[in-house]
């Protein structure tokens, strides 16, 4: 174990490291913090607070892992980072507890957070998530598994962000992102369906009665029939089942609910890159 631990490290006995565990020049790791088999934790890192950490996973330098939350609530309370397998972390990422005692930071498995993304308390992230860099996360974020977040603009707490989705660089997100869409903009609008990242997961393009195609249709209602947004959602539930369908009428039906944000609109605002699909 200790050719794994740079002699620099500062570990405190009270943490629980699998002997496989490697950690590099000057990272710093609290007592109350446990680390699955394999995870390497780069130069520099801190992981602190109540945080569990689970295999293969690769933290770089600088980032911090645990800390407390940006909120003037916090009194100290024991609430828990859990961080699953297999994600990587980059240079400078940073990750909050949360607010308050028997609440949970979670971050899934397979994701890639970028250099310089910040998770704000009581997050989370599912799985096989990219954010790129520089994106912040307010509090009480939720990303559904395989959305894609381009660089450089901030998320509104409490906003959901649908499974599949895209969303462009430098965009304003303050409210619900709709699963399966690519958005974009300030104001932020959702401007198609998510083509390039649904095709890359799997989905048909071609063939009547494939995901791919019934998407499509549900697409179209919603921002292309000049429907209001219960109508077109009406209209969706007198479609064929299709789970992935029923899956987004499901996401924007909670996000019209109280305590939500409500979801990104697919108003036209003249921009000439606008896609019909």
């Amino acid at each position: 174990m200790a050719t794994l631990i740079h002699p620099t490290a500062v570990i405190h006995p009270g943490a629980d490291l699998h002997p496989t565990v490697q950690v590099g020049a000057y990272a710093v790791i609290g007592g109350r913090v446990k680390v699955g088999p394999d995870t390497t934790i780069g130069p520099h890192a801190v992981l602190d607070g109540w945080t569990e950490i689970g295999a293969r996973t690769r933290i770089f330098p600088s980032a911090t892992i645990g800390s407390e939350p940006q909120d003037l609530k916090y009194d100290g309370s024991e609430g828990l980072v859990k961080i699953g397998d297999d994600n990587y972390i980059r240079e400078y990422v940073t990750i909050n507890r949360p607010t308050y005692a028997n609440e949970t930071t979670l971050i899934g498995n397979g994701n890639l957070l970028m250099a310089y993304v910040h998770v704000g308390h009581n997050c989370v992230i599912e799985n096989q998530v990219v954010i790129s860099n520089a994106v912040a996360l307010s509090g009480y974020v939720h990303i559904e598994s395989r959305a894609r977040l381009s660089g450089v603009f901030g998320v509104h707490q409490f906003v959901h962000i649908g499974r599949y989705a895209m969303v462009g660089g430098m965009s304003r997100i303050v409210r619900d992102v709709p699963p399966y869409m690519a958005v974009e903009g300030n104001p932020a609008r959702v401007r198609s369906l998510n083509r390039v990242g649904l095709k890359r997961a799997g989905f048909a393009d071609a063939v009547d009665g494939k995901p791919y195609q019934a998407l499509k249709q549900a697409f179209r209602i919603l921002y292309r029939s000049g429907l209001s947004l219960n109508e077109a959602l009406e209209k969706l539930e007198m479609l064929p089942y299709d789970e992935h369908v029923h899956h987004l009428q499901h996401f924007l039906r909670l996000s019209q609910q109280a305590g939500r944000r409500g979801p990104t609109s697919g108003k036209r605002v003249g921009t000439s890159g606008d896609d019909d699909d």
